[in-house]
This record gives C-alpha cells, structure tokens and sequence, in this order.
C-alpha cells in the first residue's frame, strides 16, 4: 500500500515516519522546499526523542521519502492523508483552515483510481464534509472516500504514542474506506490497540473534546494547588490521593504554571467558537480558557511578591523556556509571559533551555540574555525560577546552586524540589501548592 502525507511539520512528518517503520512506502510532500532538502539530507526540523532513527532507517530501506511534488505522488497513492497546520485564525480563535482547504484542491487535481482521502489536522466538526465537498467540485469524475483520523501525539513521546496508542480513531462514510484504514493500523493488532470507528462528525469532536478535557483537568489541579496554599494542605499528596481513584487517575494531575504549547490553547479555543457558532454554551471549557490565561500572569506576580515587589534591576535566572520537557516548542509558553511581565516591572532575565532557545528568540524581548548551560544561568542570580522541568534541572545541586548565585530565592513552578531540600542548601524556596 503506497501513503502520501500532505504536510511535513510535525505530525506529518511523525505520521509519516511511523507508517513507514509499519512497512508501507510513503512519501511526505511539503510546498517548503527548504524543509524537504532538509529532510533529505536527513536533517529533521523539529526536537522530537528517537525520531532521528527511525527516519533514517526508513529512508535507508527506501519504505520514506520527501518530496515537493504533490501530483506526482498522490497519483500513485492508494491512501492520502492531510496533515498541515490549523492554527488559531486571527481576530476570533477559529481554527484556520485555510492550508487544509488549499490542499483538498491540490488532492482533487491529482487522483487517479479510488483513493482514500484522510484528515489528520486537528480540525472543527464538519470539516471532513466541506473538504469533501471542495474534491467533489473541483474534479467531479474523482473516485474517492473521506476519512477522519485525528492524531493524539504528545510533544515528547510521540513515537511512543503512535506506535503503542490508547487508541485509533476512524470516522468513516463506506466499507471499503474502512476496511483499507483497518489495513493501515493492521500492525497494531497485536497490540490490541483499540479501533474506534464512527461517522466523521463524531471523530472530529472526538479529538476537540479529549484535549479539551484534559486542559480542564490541568487547569482544575492549578485551582487546587490554590486553594491548597490559602487552607495549608499539600498539593502533591492531594494530586496523588485524587489520582489514586481510577475513575480519575493521576495524569494530568501535575500543578503548574499553565498549559501551552501547539494544541490545548488552540483547540480549546476552536471548541468555544464551534459551540457559539450553533448556539449551545460549553461554559467550562470557556472558563479553562481564560483561567489558563491568567494563571500565566499569576506566576509572574507571585515571583514579583516573593521577592518583596521590587525587582528592577534583580536577575531572574529561568529554566526552561519550553511548554513541557523533551520538546523545542516554545508556542504559548507560560514563559512568554511570565518573563515578558518580569521585564515589564524591571527585571533582568537570564535564561535556559536544552532545546527551546531558538524558538524562543523568535518570540521573546531582546532583552533576555540566553545561555548555554543551567550552570551558567544561574550563576550571580538574585533569584532562580523553574518554569519547564527537565530532567537535568531534576539533577541540580542545591548547593551549588545557592554557592553560585548573588541571591538566595528558588521559585520552583514545578515542584521538582522540597521544602526540606532547599532549607538546607541555604535557600528561600517557594514553590506550588504547598
């Protein structure tokens, strides 16, 4: 079976990656030709654990290519998948479904024979019929299904997550669609990786509603975490003793400064304008957003009060730029804000990131110094604040921490360290919740 993944970025290009080490031929096709030489001189554009590997193997065994080349490949596909971006439309938090749209047509000029036509973007309830609907008009003698399968990746484990899902799921319109995407996840079989099938409606909100949720969850553990601190209970063990009841779980239980990165601000977003656009209120999901929203500026200002509401000129050393480890993403950091607020009352900033530094100059002040090691960020700073919680900050010595810095504060937005930990290296620590 020959795949076409139209779209590069992220998950394209991890869809794609993982379908090849599945054993089928498949061509990522991009409009960016910089991307696509970069992919074929095997340079990979994004900060994504294993993925090097498993793309070079592929490519090494002739199952992955790259192309710019859309007609070319699609004609010869028995299964093209659509996944480039939908970010957040300016001025109402729609998601932008501009680049989906332009490629259904592309798609539509270039099928030959019966082709199965996915959506892996994640995209608003009714899309899959509108792209249908564009193929249709655009080339009337197309032979074609359309399918909704969207993606569940994590930033940081998406390997892991496509190779070993919770589940699939396949909104479907005919037989014969279903059973060649029952083909596609064949080797999830052995695994018995649960296969959802549906209507393409339903998929769609699939994928909005599960994101949605688990921003509530990380948004109601933040709520706890502030009550906790107001009432002298400790958010780690309520997170543990909620988590410990299975109708709840731990995950997503981890106080924080907030959720960001590419999915949970947007999708969220697009949930709350589907429901105002057929009038049917989604009231908590709303409320997620704009807590989530000040729960950034919060952060800011519990660091600004702990160091006694006078921070012009202090050095505040951050670790972390990223909206979660073992990622290069940067977008709608909590960092961008809390640091943009601590410049804006005077604060000098240094900061840290083992992937993210790049992305971040992009969208941070030019103030922010940048360096290339947590040792180095650290040191003759008055205070130091963990915003993203690698592993190596987990590693830390405290007291060469305390040694090497000016001050004597640790904020800990994280909560990696103890109380007890940072007493006895000498520091004031605060930290969430707790």
């Amino acid at each position: 079976m020959k795949i076409t993944i139209v779209g590069a970025g992220y998950v394209g290009l991890v869809s794609g990656v993982c379908f090849a080490e599945f054993g089928f031929n498949v061509t990522c096709v991009d409009n960016n030709k910089n991307k696509i030489n970069e992919l074929i001189a095997g340079n990979i554009p994004i900060y994504e654990p294993g993925l090097a590997e498993i793309l070079k193997r592929n490519v090494q065994a002739k199952r992955l290519k790259f192309s710019t080349k859309h007609n070319e490949s699609i004609k010869k596909s028995d299964v093209v998948f659509i996944a480039v971006g939908t970010p957040s439309r300016r001025g109402d938090g729609h998601a932008d479904l501009t680049y989906v749209f332009d490629v259904a047509k592309e798609i539509s000029l270039s099928l030959e024979g019966y082709t199965v036509v996915v959506i892996k973007s994640t995209v608003p309830v009714g899309t899959g019929r509108q792209v249908k609907k564009i193929i249709q008009n655009t080339n009337s003698k197309a032979r074609f299904d359309m399918v909704s399968n969207p993606e569940f990746l994590r930033e940081g484990s998406a390997i892991n997550d496509f190779m070993h899902p919770d589940r699939i799921v396949v909104g479907f319109e005919s037989k014969k669609s279903k059973e060649i995407m029952s083909s596609i996840y064949r080797p999830l079989y052995l695994l018995e990786t649960p296969i959802l099938f549906t209507d393409l409606e339903t998929s769609e909100l699939i994928k909005y509603a599960s994101n949605a949720f688990l921003a509530m969850k990380i948004s109601f553990i933040n709520q706890m975490a502030d009550l906790s601190e107001k009432v002298g209970a400790n958010i780690n063990d309520v997170s543990k003793g909620m988590g410990l009841d299975k109708r709840i779980g731990p995950k997503f239980l981890h106080p924080g400064p907030g959720f960001g990165g590419s999915c949970f601000p947007k999708d969220t977003e697009a949930l709350l304008k589907t429901s105002i656009d057929v009038s049917c209120s989604v009231s908590l999901v709303e409320e997620t957003i704009n807590y989530n929203k000040k729960r950034k500026l919060l952060m800011a200002y519990k660091i600004i009060h702990f160091l006694n509401n006078d921070i012009k000129n202090s050095t505040i050393s951050i670790l972390g730029l990223s909206f979660k480890p073992e990622t290069d993403d940067f977008r709608e950091s909590p960092a961008i804000d809390i640091i943009s607020e601590l410049i804006d009352h005077g604060a000098k900033i240094n900061a840290y990131d083992p992937q993210a530094i790049k992305e971040a100059k992009k969208i941070l002040p030019s103030k922010v110094k940048y360096f290339l090691s947590a040792k180095e960020c650290i040191s003759n700073a008055d205070c130091v604040v963990i915003v993203t919680e690698w592993n190596e900050f987990r590693a830390l010595s405290l007291y060469e921490t305390k040694e090497s810095m000016k001050g004597d504060k640790l904020v800990d937005l994280r909560n990696i360290f103890s109380l007890e930990e940072a007493n006895k290296a000498g520091l004031k620590y605060l930290s969430i919740g707790r």
